[in-house]
């Protein structure tokens, strides 16, 4: 097998052309050696518990098979967002031995392919479970913080981080400049407000939506909730992987794995915000991106140059979250 372009390419040994396999592939097929069904992986004899989803999944998967005596095992899957056509026999290959499908909710045809949880549920076998966990996102902790899609470009983030902040849409939606001010005045209560606004969502889509919960999790956690809105920290996987085995009845204990799984980009956490929340500890100046320090005004600079070639998605931002600017009691 071989990854070229996204694209895999068969080569049979023997055959004219083939190369050692190990020279051939790249490093994300290496990745997801399992998934693609390199020589010498995937040959695990127990049953598959497969979990399915975005970013989230993974860190799931590494919780939910981390207990000693688990009786199912699991495989390093891409998430939804990256999956190709190309990428469909291989799923199928791990759907018909599949005996416990744990998937957020993916809706039917998720980009045109044939990936939603109810598309994978039509493909396992008769006897298998299927388990739905939430998508986690809170912005309790971050809550200028906002995540925008345009239909022109859906994958398209502001360059320097991928996250877009409310006041920096207000400001370039009022026509400041960069060297502007673009701190917003926000009290304690519109704080409170807009956190419990985050976990009522939250509760919404797990009620119509899941088998599962965590949005419980999240006030306990307290600063360790979540690094972004949408990568929540260790106490709340580790909370709804602990879930998910008991509804499939797994005993043990769900490890540490010794790393945060979904830290690779912190959020700078404010002092107002810490105050309203009545959280310990002291304020997160600066962003975090694989390790390296970005100073707030500077990501506020960039995301204003890039909004002047993306116009798009200033209305789209103002129209997806107008509650959560009315509830900060900002003004667009």
């Amino acid at each position: 097998m071989r990854r070229v372009n996204r694209r895999v390419m068969w080569r049979v040994r023997g055959e004219p052309g083939y190369v050692a396999l190990v020279s051939m592939v790249d490093g994300r097929t290496r990745h997801y050696g399992d998934f693609y069904g390199l020589p010498g992986t995937d040959s695990a004899t127990a049953p598959l518990m497969l979990v399915w989803g975005n970013c989230q999944a993974e860190a799931v998967r590494t919780l939910v098979s981390s207990p000693q005596d688990t009786p199912y095992s699991t495989v390093r899957v891409p998430p939804v967002h990256e999956l190709e056509s190309t990428d469909l026999p291989h799923v199928e290959r791990l759907l018909r031995r599949t005996a416990v499908l744990v998937s957020q909710p993916v809706r039917a045809g998720y980009r045109s392919l044939p990936i939603g949880t109810d598309d994978l549920r039509a493909l396992l076998p008769a006897d298998a479970r299927v388990i739905r966990w939430p998508v986690i996102r809170y912005a309790g902790l971050h809550p200028f913080q906002i995540i925008v899609r345009h239909p022109s470009a859906p994958s398209a983030v502001p360059a320097g981080v991928p996250y877009h902040d409310l006041r920096t849409v207000l400001a370039v939606a009022q026509g400041r400049k960069e060297s502007d001010a673009w701190d917003v005045e926000v009290t304690d209560e519109n704080l409170r407000l807009a956190a419990d606004l985050s976990a009522s969502e939250l509760i919404r889509r797990e009620q119509r939506d899941t088998d599962v919960a965590v949005s419980d999790v999240l006030a306990a956690a307290g600063r360790d909730a979540a690094h972004t809105i949408n990568h929540p920290g260790n106490v709340v996987l580790s909370a709804l992987a602990r879930r998910i085995l008991d509804a499939v009845g797994v005993d043990g204990t769900v490890r540490e794995p010794g790393r945060d799984l979904l830290g690779g980009v912190r959020a700078p956490l404010d002092a107002r915000v810490l105050r309203a929340l009545d959280l310990d500890g002291p304020p997160v100046r600066h962003w975090v991106v694989d390790g390296v320090e970005h100073d707030p005004d500077e990501v506020h600079r960039v995301h204003m140059r890039w909004y002047a070639e993306h116009p798009e998605f200033i209305d789209a931002a103002l129209t997806r979250h107008a509650e959560r600017i009315r509830v900060l009691g900002l003004t667009s």
